[in-house]
């Protein structure tokens, strides 16, 4: 049975499929239909761009500087593995007439190397560090369908969703980070039809879990957050903060003392709180935060702390006042920082969903909605038409009529018109007209992500 990853069945010609696929994608922009032999894994990625509002002529953006790059990807986790990202691909890509690249969770090139002649025509498509080819702003491709399902693909000829891209073939796949499974980026190999034989494919996930070994061999704490000029830094890998990530997840995972420790919902919220306050938090402050029940006895509090203290030993917290037993970064104090800093693009590949968003926590609740207000702030004052198509086409913004007008506004006059349709569809379901509820105390703006009951 043939693969449904690889993208040529065995003894099949690469002409031949490359005529049907194009008819495909001819069928699929003109009238939304998937028809044979597009695979399942590319018709989803398809669909998925019809959503985003994805053009088929679509071009890529660069949305870095050089010296903005330079020091983004300086600093970016990835940086410490491109040493035997050329080791390991470095002589395949020259030999085969092919490129080697790497981007970051948002879909964004940090590098692209290989043959001079190769990266020419990539530097004509716009496939250079820097551009943005994640599938809300290029459609389906390797490197950005890869960070978007957090699996490998490769992508043959007409499979791309842009045009612009039919003569290519990629093979990409995620790499993450070997404590926390957070996604870092992709390592992808672009060139011609040649790629598409299942060995690529093979060979470019054998690539991204040596990187993830050689991360794990060369932090034994967590790899920094890139750094972004004006950001303060997060700790090195050299210091005893350990992490601990909440962003996206109804159980927390805290990295320290050499291992990873996901945490049960009631201790994730405890551990969120005091990293929040690193101060620390009396008995009765931590328990306003925690119950939702203000008669919940303050025994109750100390047993839960006494199994996160069997749980964690020594990075258990301390008492009177109660606080983490060191320094403790976490993902959404980062991004935060990170916002507040004005680097929305970076904080943006910070954030995989909102703060625990099962928990009904009181004091979580309140740090949920003021994360996501200020990231959905960022967003639409930057008037970044990709941000925004990010942030739109996110569970949590899927129905922010504010962030739908802003990205009208911030595409060219030609292409607003799909934006326009969910302004006003939405409109609709809210029972208001257009612009009469902006600015107006009295009409309360629908959540951006789903409220758990009790909220």
């Amino acid at each position: 049975m043939d693969d449904p990853a690889v993208a040529l069945p065995g003894g099949a010609d690469p002409a031949a499929r490359t005529r049907e696929l194009r008819r495909a994608h001819a069928v699929f922009t003109r009238d939304g239909r998937v028809e044979a032999p597009v695979r399942a894994v590319i018709a989803r990625s398809w669909r998925r761009c019809a959503r985003a509002r994805v053009s088929p002529e679509c071009s890529p953006r660069v949305e870095l500087t050089e010296a903005a790059l330079r020091a983004y990807r300086d600093e970016h986790p990835l940086a410490r593995v491109m040493p035997l990202f050329r080791d390991l691909v470095g002589a395949f890509a020259a030999h085969g007439a092919h490129l080697l690249a790497v981007c970051d969770a948002r879909g964004s090139l940090l590098w692209v190397e290989g043959e001079p002649g190769t990266l020419r025509r990539a530097e004509r498509l716009g496939f250079v560090p820097g551009s943005r080819w994640a599938e809300t702003a290029m459609g389906t491709n390797a490197p950005g369908t890869a960070v978007a399902v957090g699996a490998p693909v490769q992508v043959f000829g007409a499979e791309h969703f842009s045009r612009r891209v039919h003569p290519w073939t990629c093979a990409a796949a995620p790499v993450r980070d070997p404590r926390s499974g957070r996604l870092l980026g992709a390592v992808d190999i672009t060139g011609g039809d040649g790629l598409a034989h299942p060995h690529s494919l093979a060979f470019v996930q054998a690539v991204a879990r040596a990187a993830e070994a050689q991360l794990a061999l060369l932090a034994p704490a967590p790899a920094p957050a890139p750094a972004v000029p004006g950001v303060p830094p997060a700790p090195s890998p050299t210091t005893s903060a350990d992490t601990l990530a909440a962003l996206g997840r109804d159980e927390a995972l805290l990295v320290g003392g050499g291992r990873v420790t996901r945490l049960g919902r009631r201790h994730s919220e405890i551990m969120a709180l005091l990293t929040h306050h690193p101060q620390g938090m009396s008995g009765e402050e931590l328990a306003i935060d925690l119950y939702e029940d203000e008669s919940v006895s303050p025994v109750t509090l100390r047993a839960e702390v006494s199994r996160l203290r069997t749980l964690l030993g020594p990075l258990a917290p301390l008492s009177r006042p109660y606080r983490a037993a060191g320094p403790l970064e976490a993902d959404f104090t980062v991004l935060t920082r990170q916002l507040a800093a004005g680097a929305v693009s970076a904080a943006l590949s910070r954030y995989p969903g909102p703060l625990l968003p099962a928990s009904t926590a009181p004091g979580i609740v309140r740090l949920r909605r003021r994360i996501e207000e200020q990231a959905r702030a960022a967003v639409i004052s930057r008037a970044d038409a990709g941000l925004l198509t990010d942030w739109v086409c996110s569970p949590w913004g899927a129905d922010d009529r504010e962030a739908w007008d802003a990205l009208a506004a911030a595409l060219p006059p030609g292409g607003r018109s799909p934006a326009l349709a969910r302004v006003h569809a939405l409109d609709r379901e809210l029972g208001t007209s257009g612009g009469e509820s902006a600015g107006r105390p009295d009409v309360p703006r629908r959540a951006t992500y789903p409220q758990p009951a009790g909220s």
